[in-house]
């Protein structure tokens, strides 16, 4: 029988590659991370566990690792949650508060905390070859959890069932338990129902469609008001494809519709005519000009298996997606630990084009130390406060690129003219990102890349948020109507940024430049 390591985490000093972790997006202490898990609320604390090899920098030993914080910026990391062991790996799930005691795994006084996640069954046991959805429950505020005896709770007999995404319906008739997960390699979402988290019926399938080059991951299905009307209510479904985002490699999608408790109705404009089959590399290949016809999340090439919290106050929907793509997340040049998560987004719906889309606002700490450089014609190039270490940089900006050919920004230059360049070309509305000129490139031969995204002007302006952290970029464009996630290796001791018009003059309408720490 394949094993699992015994569950006692190293006790590697943090060291290796200081200069490249980050100020504000969260990394474990000296391990792997992969997909967030269970995101959830309760009692003031926000919880994030995600998919965690105890043991080691690489994916494997598959457990929930599990970090908290009040204002979903500083992050503790805590004990390993949900461990594997000879049976089993802890694959992806969620995790619901269980408000009326439905499971029978609390009481009414002290509501249980339940997790339904994906067991992955190892050689030589009852469900060998299989992944099924499994519980487990905790009675403490989430600090510590025990699996439950009637494990797997859901099973297909299939290779590739994963991923469930659970909450809470709001059924006229009584509310009851929504389970949304993958058939992984048949590109297809599907749909349970259940009155205590124990039982489980059919309700329904969607896919394929869309992007449908890789195996889809991590959904999440949930309501958004659209342009904050109550009245027009609509619902978002996420799914996450691997290989064959637009910008290759891993990349999330979105659908917007309705649902009834049952099945999932998107918007035709929400659809392509037919699935894009084709699995592109960054930039190239095959099934491209489909590809961005689709509704993406993020641009980047960073930013995976996103999903959002649960039992949120006010109905706030926050994101958090994996801050790496698998054509090369075992090789990342850190260490001791390998990978992060993004900021936190808070996504909403507004309607873009005549038809609702998503925007995503990022979560950030007080700003300080911002310098000003407002309503200046540039024509040239301008430099910027540095990128000091230890902290992270916020830019804020609104650019009317008037005869401009191109303008952006340029970070983490270097004394051989290396930067990550941030460039607009409003002649085709297009922003991208180039890191094929920055920093540590030849890590692996796919990671060099230039990603771009569609961006129209609005009322003649380019409106810019910019997260600059240590080994990482997001870039949010129009109010978050378009991100552009990616990582970035920059050497030691390369802090320069600047701002740059080509071809002719823009106006800096607005230009502030933070750090947070």
């Amino acid at each position: 029988m394949s094993s699992c390591l015994d569950d006692a985490r190293p006790e590697t000093a943090p060291a290796g590659t200081p200069h490249l972790r980050p100020a504000l997006h969260y990394t474990a202490r000296d391990t792997w991370l992969n997909d967030p898990n269970g995101l959830v609320f309760y009692r003031g604390t926000y919880h994030l566990f995600y998919q965690n090899n105890p043991h080691g920098d690489v994916w494997g030993n598959m457990s929930w690792g599990h970090a908290t914080s009040t204002d979903l910026v500083h992050w503790i990391e805590q004990p390993v949650a949900i461990a594997c062991d000879d049976a089993e790996d802890i694959f992806s799930g969620s995790i619901v508060v269980d408000h009326t005691n439905s499971s029978g795994f609390g009481n009414a006084e002290n509501p249980p905390l339940v997790a339904i996640y994906t067991s992955a069954y190892k050689p030589e046991t009852a469900h060998e070859g299989t992944q099924a959805q499994s519980l487990a429950y905790s009675n403490d505020a989430g600090m510590t959890w025990t699996k439950f005896t009637g494990n797997p709770v859901l099973t297909r007999r299939s290779a590739n069932f994963r991923d469930p995404k659970v909450f809470s319906y709001p059924h006229p008739d009584g509310p009851y338990w929504v389970m949304v997960a993958v058939e992984a390699g048949d590109q297809t979402v599907v749909f349970y129902r259940s009155a205590d988290l124990r039982l489980w019926e059919l309700a329904s399938e969607f896919g394929p469609a869309n992007a449908a080059g890789g195996e889809w991951e991590c959904p999440d299905l949930f309501p958004l008001p659209v342009d904050g009307d109550p009245d027009r209510t609509k619902w978002v479904l996420v799914v996450n494809v691997n290989p064959g985002a637009v910008a290759g490699g891993s990349g999330g999608q979105y659908f917007v519709g309705d649902f009834d408790g049952v099945t999932f109705t998107p918007d035709p404009s929400s659809l392509l005519d037919s699935p894009v089959f084709g699995t592109t590399g960054a930039g190239s290949g095959t099934g491209l000009e489909g590809l961005r016809e689709c509704r993406w999340l993020d641009w980047g090439r960073d930013y995976y298996a996103a999903v959002s919290f649960s039992n949120v106050p006010n109905n706030r929907r926050l994101m958090i997606g994996w801050l790496n793509n698998w054509d090369y997340a075992n090789s990342l040049p850190t260490f001791p630990w390998r990978s992060g998560m993004s900021l936190v987004r808070e996504v909403a719906l507004e309607t873009v084009g005549g038809r609702p889309s998503l925007a995503q606002a990022p979560i950030l700490p007080p700003l300080n130390q911002v310098q000003c450089l407002d309503g200046r014609e540039l024509h040239g190039v301008l430099a910027l406060p540095e990128i000091l270490p230890g902290e992270a940089q916020v830019i804020d900006a609104e650019i009317l690129p008037g005869t401009a050919e191109h303008c952006g920004f340029r970070l983490w230059e270097d004394a051989d003219g290396g930067a990550a360049v941030i460039d607009y070309d409003p002649a085709v509305g297009v922003l991208s990102l180039d890191r094929t000129a920055v920093g540590d490139t030849t890590f692996h031969t796919t990671f060099a890349s230039v990603d771009s995204a569609p961006v129209p002007l609005e009322d003649g302006v380019l409106t810019l948020r910019i997260v600059v952290d240590h080994c990482s970029v997001e870039v949010f464009a129009q109010g978050g109507k378009v991100v552009l996630t990616d990582l970035v290796f920059p050497r030691v001791g390369t802090h320069g940024s600047s701002v740059f018009v080509k071809g002719g003059k823009a106006i800096l309408r607005k230009l502030a430049v933070a750090t947070v720490g």
